[in-house]
Order: structure tokens, then sequence, then C-alpha cells
């Protein structure tokens, strides 16, 4: 892949640039190449349908702004909200919030993958996430649901149950038959870069390039997905961020997420509350974060990110609005 770098155009107008990522908002007018640019118009047709061309619907939803995907955690022991909502009832009474403050998709995770975590089981793991998908759905719940789990097992169980795609932050690494269970239920799938295990990843993560690495590595998952018959239009590309990675690895992703385009995906960022959120800003309680973890998703959206997976979504929300308000992307 090139190093080109789409740059989004503030405030940029319809008859300026190029739409960035199939977006109806941030465009963009030129690339940097080694430091030479070039205009975005004179870009062949290959590279400018990868960084610029509509990308699928998710679940039905158009991908054409940015999407909120509410985090329901239902673990004892996840870094942020452990235990708030462990239960199924307090999980669907979350569910139903998180829809309430503008969620458009569910992601349901019942392993915790923060750093350190240990393994859970799969009948355990299963054991917490399916009776809620069971439970949202009975209850006539419609909003997308994604199921966060590395596991065949409990992929399966939960789409079964009404699951409408799957997230995986070991890009299909650590259980070689979850490609199989995705493939074969035809639904979304989400590739997140890792390096290493959550129990180990954060023991000094080393780079030579982290941006040219973390590319590669999703490189090669993709063609892992696409050998395995998932649909190249089904996925979704995660950059990691805090998984294995240091501050100033998570700081170089960010600054590069338009490099990401250049897949020809949608993009997932996953940022909310983390710890280099509270390293830059001071805040030392997770829950303390939500106005740096609004800040990062409001630079994502402007680079053209398509799903910002978060916990506090009627802020998220709210800030989405105004910025597409200030620069004009709704009209």
């Amino acid at each position: 892949m090139s190093r080109a770098v789409p740059l989004p155009l503030w405030p940029g107008s319809p008859e300026e640039g190029l739409p960035l990522a199939g977006q109806s908002g941030p465009r963009f007018s030129q690339l940097d190449h080694d430091g030479a640019p070039r205009a975005a118009t004179a870009l062949d047709p290959a590279t400018r349908a990868r960084l610029s061309a509509p990308r699928p619907p998710l679940c039905g939803l158009p991908l054409d702004r940015p999407r909120l995907m509410g985090i329901l955690n239902v673990t004892p022991d996840s870094f942020s909200d452990g235990g708030d909502h462990a239960t199924r009832e307090a999980a669907v009474a979350r569910a139903h919030a998180l829809v309430a403050q503008g969620a458009e998709i569910l992601d349901i995770g019942g392993e915790s993958t923060r750093p350190g975590a240990a393994e859970v089981p799969v009948a355990q793991e299963i054991a917490r996430v399916v009776p809620v998908v069971a439970a949202l759905r009975a209850a006539g719940m419609r909003v997308p649901l994604s199921i966060d789990t590395r596991k065949s097992a409990v992929a399966r169980a939960a789409l079964a149950e009404g699951a409408d795609m799957i997230n995986d932050v070991s890009a299909l690494s650590f259980d070689p038959e979850l490609a199989g269970v995705v493939a074969e239920a035809g639904v979304p799938l989400c590739l997140m870069h890792a390096r290493g295990t959550p129990a180990d990843m954060q023991r000094a993560p080393r780079y030579d390039d982290v941006v040219a690495q973390v590319r590669d590595a999703l490189a090669a998952r993709i063609e892992t997905a696409v050998s395995a018959g998932i649909a190249r239009e089904r996925l979704l590309l995660d950059p990691g961020i805090g998984f294995g990675k240091d501050l100033e690895h998570n700081l170089a992703l960010l600054r590069a997420l338009p490099l990401f385009h250049d897949f020809g995906l949608p993009l997932l960022l996953g940022v909310s509350r983390k710890r280099f959120i509270g390293t830059l800003s001071g805040a030392e309680t997770p829950k303390a974060r939500m106005p740096g973890s609004v800040a990062v998703a409001l630079l994502a959206a402007q680079q053209g990110v398509h799903v910002l997976r978060v916990h506090d979504v009627e802020e998220t929300r709210q800030a989405l609005s105004l910025l597409r308000a200030v620069m004009g992307w709704d009209e």
C-alpha cells in the first residue's frame, strides 16, 4: 500500500476535494506522499475508490457518518465499569439506556480484555453473554447487537440468539474456528490489531514503525479472513489502541488514522476511557476520562472513522452533533 495520507479539509465545501472514506462530512483535497503533496483529484481510479468510495452498510446502518457503538460489559472486572452491569437485569436496563442516549449498535462483552486480565472459560463467557442477547431480543430490541469475543463457541451461541456481528480483539488469531462461524453466519466481523494477550500485552511493547507494522498485520488478517470464506465487504478494521501499545504508539496511530482508509474498509475505533487519556489529562479513574474520550472521538470523526465504540454515548452524540453543525457537514 502507498504511504499517502488523505488530509481532511477545514471546513471544506462540496466543491472541494473528495469525500473521506465515503462520509458526508470530512473531505480531503490532497495527499502527502513522503512529503510531496499531490492533488486528490489526480488519484488513479483504484486509489480514489479505496480512499473515497462509500463503505457497505453495517447491519443495515449506512456508514455515511460516524455511528455510535455503546459498550455493554457483562463482566465483574472490566477496567472501567466492571460489575456495574454484571447481572442480566442490570445489563438489559443498561442496554435500553444506551439506546435511549443514541447508541446505534451495542457491543456486548463477557470477557474483560483489560491489561492483565485472565482468560474466561468458554462456558462462563456464554453464561454471561447469551442470556442478555436473548433477553434483549425477547424484549423487542431491534438495535444491532455486536458480540465482543475471541471464541467461536461464544460467537455461535450468541448468533443463534439473534446477535448481528462479531468484534474480535484478536483478529482471528486466538481461535482458528471463529472464522468459519462468521463465514457460515454471513455477519460482519471487526478485526482488531493486538500484540500478545490481555494478560501480557502491555509488558514493554516495542515496534520499529508502529503505523506500518499495524497496517501490515491487519493486511495479513484480512487475507486470513477472506481465505476462510468471509466476504471482504463484511470486514471492519480497528488499529487496537491500547492493545500492546504504549502512549507514543497510541498517539502515532491516532495521528495516522487516515492511512487506514487505504484498505477501503470501514474503521472502528475504541479509545473510550483508556489509560493513555488519563496519562495525558491527569484523570486517574476511568470514569473521570469522559471529556478526553469525547475529544478523541471528535478527532476520529474528522479523520473519517465510521464506528466509535464508547461508554459515554449521550455526551459523544451531543459533541458529534455540534461538530457536524459547525463544520457544515449536515447541509
